[in-house]
Formats: structure tokens, sequence, C-alpha cells
């Protein structure tokens, strides 16, 4: 089974310094159709204006991920750990049994924009912890995060994996979680695609969102301008 999520679609919350899309139900908003796809619960598609940001906040039990798009984050955490995230890193944070950080759009005149996403971890009360790196692209498909951080990608405390998908114009692939009883989520960041379910073929574009929830395949092809997203393998469906 497919769950299309258009972008049009996701939630909205615009405070001036923040605008921020919603793939699934976040503060206040909710829409019990889009709580998430397995252990997958957030992805924030945020714009953060120059110098602004979010203030020393709390977060326990969630592997929390920050994909950089555009500018610097301004990273600080009761780790004592504090550093810049640039466009292209990638970054994983435990929070476990509980950590206070800050982000902040490190450049006061240019917009951050950053997609915040969060899993449910593998078991609750790990100790907090904190990774980052800058990972090239090798080949469509990339690693980012993983729980054995195999291929140079970074540990991931949860079942699942996150992977960086990037075609040429016309290049075509196909994505497929681990097993059959697993599902998957493609978030497109940049370009658009046609996805090939049988006689139907549906195009998306950057922000939209394809899950499967039963291990079914996903063939795409790339658009003209190509194609940017993320591939999200992740545990059997909670629903």
């Amino acid at each position: 089974m497919l769950y299309i999520r258009r972008q049009q679609d996701r939630g909205h919350a615009n405070f001036g310094w923040l605008d921020s899309r919603h793939s699934f139900s976040f503060g206040q908003y909710y829409d019990p159709a889009h709580m998430g796809i397995s252990n997958l619960r957030v992805i924030n598609d945020d714009t953060v204006a120059g110098g602004a940001g979010f203030d020393t906040h709390g977060h326990r039990d969630m592997e929390i991920i920050s994909y950089i798009l555009e500018g610097t984050i301004e990273h600080r955490d009761s780790l004592g750990h504090q550093y810049l995230i640039p466009a292209g890193d990638v970054q994983v944070m435990t929070a476990g049994t509980g950590v206070m950080h800050s982000e902040f759009n490190h450049h006061h005149n240019q917009p951050l924009k950053f997609l915040q996403i969060w899993l449910l971890p593998d078991h609750a009360g790990r100790e907090p912890g904190y990774r980052q790196a800058t990972i090239a692209q090798q080949g469509p498909l990339t690693a980012l995060a993983t729980p054995e951080g195999h291929g140079g990608s970074l540990t991931l405390h949860a079942d699942a994996s996150l992977y960086r998908l990037q075609l040429a114009a016309g290049e075509q692939y196909t994505l497929q979680a681990h097993h059959s009883k697993r599902s998957g989520y493609l978030h497109l960041v940049a370009g658009s695609l046609n996805l090939d379910s049988g006689d139907v073929t549906t195009e998306l574009h950057a922000g939209d969102g394809v899950g499967s929830l039963d291990g079914q395949p996903l063939s795409v092809s790339a658009g003209t301008a190509g194609v940017h997203a993320l591939w999200f393998d992740l545990a059997p469906s909670l629903h």
C-alpha cells in the first residue's frame, strides 16, 4: 500500500523568524491521518531567519537528525558540544535520558534551511550522544545514518536507516526496504520524479513524500532537473 503526502497539504507554521512545513503532526498541527510512518515521526522543513533560532529546550528518548540544505546551524547542548553544522552535513543527536540544546542560524544576513527529522529509538534510556559528518555521495543511494554505522554513515540508535538519493535527469532507480515486512518513505528535497506503480504513474515534486507500508518497491525516474531525496528504511509498520 502506498501513502502519498503532497507538499501543499503539509502542516504550516510561520512565526516570522521561523517558517516550517510539517510532513506529520507536530506542535500545534495535528492530523490523525498523518502521524508518521512506522518509527519515523517528524520531518519538518524549516527556514530560519538570519541570526534567529531555537532557544535552549529539552528532548528525551528520540533520535533527532538535522539535514542542512542552506546556511549553517550553530549548535550548543548540555553535553558540552558547540559545533557549526554547514550545508551538506548530517547531524544525529541521541536524546536518550535527556539533553538540552539550542540551534541558531549562524549567519545574520542569510536564511538557514534544514530538515529536522525525529525517529523513535530502539529502546528508551540510552546515554545521550552527538554525531556529525560530511558524507560524500557514492552512487545513486548513499547511507547517511544506520544502526551499524556502516559505509562511513553515522550511527543511528533506531530500527531505521537513512539514505540520500541523487539521480540525474531521466535516471531510473528502484527503492525497496531491506525485507518485505518493513516500511519505506521517500521525501523529495529538490527536483521531481515519476513514480511507476503498475498502471499508474504519479509525478512528485520537492516537498512531496511517498511511503511504502508493506515493503512494496518504489520504481522512480528523475525529471528534467534530476532528483535529490531522502530514503528511509523503517521498522515494520507500528499501526
